[in-house]
């Protein structure tokens, strides 16, 4: 999506941020699944006998989703496999997503937003488009990780971090802060994707722990800097792999795949800020149910199955992604999210990315 694209969505979302829609149909029950992440999943639901009438019997359970088809789509039909429940499926960009719900109001088919942040599910929790989830859920992940009203929940985290060529720099001469990165010995040697919805999180973070004045001038620090523009976190990883930059800002689990695919070792490794700033923010991909959610105990049945062990098994080894049900490790090559560093901000303040969209493009990160 272009940069013009994504602010056009954006304005949307938060010009009906207000909106409360309060309709709620009746709960269609669904049957509760226990569920085990199989290695290759069937393409197409076990067809069974169906002795009395379910949510999958009645009509498909709609997910609208700002996570990608190749991230969770052997998680989905898994799911359906496991609960002999039927999925139907909106693909889009997490923001787009978001704003065509608000847009839809009470006529959204939608059951279940599967956001890749917690901004935009603060912005429909803001808008009272999603109802409150069951304590026995919210109980399952840490408070830092769910809104504090209850009424969305993370599912994974993501770490933002510096991944630096280890050829071309110690990790011991990389800085714990952003604002290090702004020194001129790191002139042309960094890149990042200002495009990218993970990336203007970390400005909305920046915004809200150090106010307006300090984020724009870190971003215009930086943009002195001459770093260079990538579309996206894959394009830095793969840029500080071959050397054209020595380090750029992206997500954790980027290089870590570029590990798994290529099945070696490669000159590119994660750093973790130590400083607390917005640099070493993680921030959760989460599930809300909307208060116009037709098959609201199917949705609940899918909830439960995204925060079962096996689900959660799924996230650290197909995604490279944290868990957030504690009791269950992260990837080997992670830092536990206990030891990371993490700036004190509340997730559901992440909603306002039209106010950093006008940032970036004031400053001339965004055309």
């Amino acid at each position: 999506m272009t940069p013009h694209r994504m602010f056009s969505s954006l304005t949307l979302l938060a010009a009906i941020a207000f909106l409360i829609v309060a309709c709620q149909p009746p709960a269609t029950p669904a049957p509760q699944v226990t569920p085990t992440i199989a290695a290759v999943a069937d393409p197409e639901p076990v067809a069974e006998p169906e002795p009395e009438p379910t949510a999958a019997a009645e009509g498909q359970l709609v997910i609208y989703s700002g996570r990608s088809e190749s991230l969770i789509g052997p998680l989905l039909t898994t799911f359906e496999t496991e609960s002999g429940l039927r999925l139907s499926v909106r693909y889009g960009e997490t923001a787009e997503m978001a704003a065509t719900i608000l847009e839809e109001g009470r006529n959204s088919p939608a059951d279940v937003f599967f956001a890749q942040d917690a901004g935009a599910l603060g912005a429909l929790a803001a808008a009272g488009r999603l109802r409150p989830l069951p304590a026995e859920l919210l109980e399952q992940v840490p408070s830092a990780f769910r809104s504090n009203q209850g009424d969305w929940i993370g599912i994974s985290g993501r770490a933002r971090t510096v991944v630096y060529n280890t050829e071309l720099v110690a990790e011991s001469d990389l800085p714990e802060t952003i604002w290090g990165f702004t020194d001129p010995r790191w002139k042309g040697k960094l890149g990042w994707a200002p495009t990218n919805g993970s990336f203007q999180s970390f400005v909305t973070a920046l915004r809200l722990l150090e106010g307006e004045e300090q984020a724009r001038e870190w971003v215009q620090a930086t943009i002195a800097n001459d770093i260079k523009v990538y579309a996206n976190n894959t394009a830095i990883v793969e840029a500080v792999i071959k050397g054209e930059i020595a380090a750029g800002f992206v997500n954790h689990y980027y290089v870590l795949r570029a590990q798994a695919e290529r099945g070696g070792q490669l000159p590119a490794r994660n750093h973790f800020l130590a400083s607390g700033d917005a640099g070493a923010l993680v921030n959760v991909a989460g599930v809300g149910i909307l208060d116009t959610a037709r098959h609201p105990e199917a949705a609940l049945t899918f909830v439960r199955f995204l925060l079962s062990p096996a689900s959660q098994r799924y996230f650290v080894e197909q995604t490279k992604e944290y868990p957030l049900v504690p009791g269950l490790d992260p990837a080997p090559e992670l830092k536990p999210l206990a030891e990371l560093a993490t700036p004190d901000i509340d997730l559901n303040n992440l909603r306002d990315l039209q106010g950093t969209l006008a940032l970036l493009q004031d400053v001339g990160a965004l055309d």
